[in-house]
């Protein structure tokens, strides 16, 4: 039986304390939230890849425009729509960080929130060029957060075959050397194996994981015909696929010229023993410590073997071992945890961030994240972002982190609440006594608030 406490369960497992929102009442409740209707996406919406479509299929329209009217008066009023597509899709983004730090601040599902930002993490994905360059809110809108309470499988197809990810990682520029399409045209065609190789050493199997260089090999020439276009979203291209059947991890699938071969060996693959091991770890660095009790790890693998990748169960199984519920604190947060949960406990009016300006939001939330260590959604890699607290221990993060803490406060809620009173909403039972006495003692209150966000209690989930 885990040792649940409702306070450590909102630091640790959610978004942090807040002083409007009771901490969550047991398990049940945890991963009830999961599968509850999503209110926050309602109620400070981020516009979904399938509406951000439209601004995709607008550029490229105008692409095409510029392109055969070259030199003319035409080219010109093109360009000038064109940069407009691409300077509102620049400032929705900005919003959208605004939306998501809302989310954490106002739900009352904050484990569900934890695992949308764990999972859009652990299938870190951007757009490199163009309009969509911007449009990781919205591939983590509709291809991440539908799916966190399902089967892993159906995860992991609807990231690995989503646009932003093709794109992310050239599979759109991938062509079988044999290729229909490659003997046409004549020309030397590449087979690009990014995709194959982060599927089975980041988002499945893992880097020590039991596969072969001819493994990612002929998982990229099944995954040749992944493709999208704008104007008709999600394509299979069949005349860019190598001939022939493939074998993977000793499984040989047919029918190459067709998607299906794709989600059998996406579902194959998220079913694997490795994968299991390797998801059930992540889990556990990322929830509980960066050095996790192996016999957690053991317990969230039997868990997902058992149930062949159902995450509800996973996530059962963690909530439910007593290793989740130390009271040590284990991990720093991040900077984007720790300036969202600090915008929780300060309770910050939502009319705060959404009536601030693009400037508004970089200058409070996104340039000081960044200084920080954590630029909003532009990862470290395909591996997304470390877990390791020496990651975000540095001279130029803490300073950053100092900084923020005693100015961005009183930004974000001008009428700072009593640090006293303060203490105990941010941190409940876990406050320190030196915590408390610093908090009384401070010179004014922004100065009181900046050390309670500083303290090493609120600095670790």
């Amino acid at each position: 039986m885990c040792a649940f406490n409702p306070e450590l369960a909102e630091i640790r497992f959610g978004c942090g304390l807040s002083p409007s929102i009771p901490p969550t009442a047991s398990v049940d409740a945890m991963l009830a939230g999961i599968i509850a209707p999503d209110t926050m996406a309602d109620r400070f919406p981020i516009e979904p890849f399938s509406k951000f479509r439209d601004r995709m299929v607008a550029s490229d329209k105008l692409r095409r425009t510029l392109r055969d009217n070259r030199g003319k008066p035409q080219a010109k009023v093109a360009q000038k729509r064109r940069n407009l597509l691409k300077k509102e899709a620049r400032i929705d983004m900005t919003r959208w960080l605004g939306m998501s730090m809302l989310r954490r601040t106002y739900t009352d599902t904050a484990f569900f929130e934890r695992l949308v930002y764990f999972w859009g993490d652990h299938f870190s994905a951007t757009g490199k060029a163009g309009v969509i360059k911007r449009a990781t809110s919205p591939y983590i809108e509709d291809g991440i957060r539908p799916y966190v309470g399902g089967r892993f499988s159906d995860l992991l197809i609807s990231a690995v075959t989503h646009p932003v990810m093709l794109q992310y990682l050239d599979q759109d520029r991938s062509i079988g050397p044999q290729s229909e399409r490659a003997l046409k045209s004549g020309k030397a065609a590449g087979l690009n194996e990014n995709l194959a190789r982060e599927v089975m050493e980041l988002h499945t199997l893992g880097v020590d994981g039991p596969y072969t260089q001819q493994d990612v090999r002929e998982l990229a020439e099944l995954f040749a015909g992944l493709s999208f276009q704008p104007n008709q979203g999600r394509k299979f291209r069949k005349d860019y696929v190598e001939p022939g059947a493939e074998t993977v991890l000793g499984v040989t699938y047919d029918d190459a010229y067709s998607i299906k071969p794709v989600h059998a060996v996406l579902e194959d693959l998220a079913v694997h023993p490795a994968t299991a091991r390797h998801l059930s770890w992540k889990l556990a660095v990322h929830f509980v410590s960066d050095r996790p009790d192996p016999a957690l790890i053991d317990h969230l693998t039997a868990r997902y073997v058992e149930t062949g990748g159902d995450l509800m169960q996973v996530y059962a199984a963690l909530l439910e071992h007593p290793a989740a519920w130390t009271p040590e604190g284990a991990n720093i947060k991040p900077p984007v945890e720790f300036v969202g949960s600090a915008m929780r406990a300060l309770a910050v009016e939502p009319i705060v961030v959404t009536g601030m300006t693009e400037k508004g939001v970089r200058n409070v939330i996104l340039t000081p994240m960044a200084v920080m260590g954590q630029t909003w959604q532009k990862f470290s890699g395909p591996d997304g972002w470390p877990e390791e607290d020496s990651a975000w221990l540095t001279p130029q993060g803490l300073s950053g982190r100092v900084r923020w803490a005693m100015e961005g406060p009183q930004l974000l809620r001008p009428d700072l609440p009593d640090p006293r009173a303060f203490v105990d909403t941010a941190l409940g039972s876990f406050a320190p006594e030196d915590v408390k006495f610093a908090a009384s003692a401070a010179e004014s209150k922004s100065e009181a608030i900046g050390l309670v966000l500083m303290s090493p209690a609120f600095q670790r989930r």
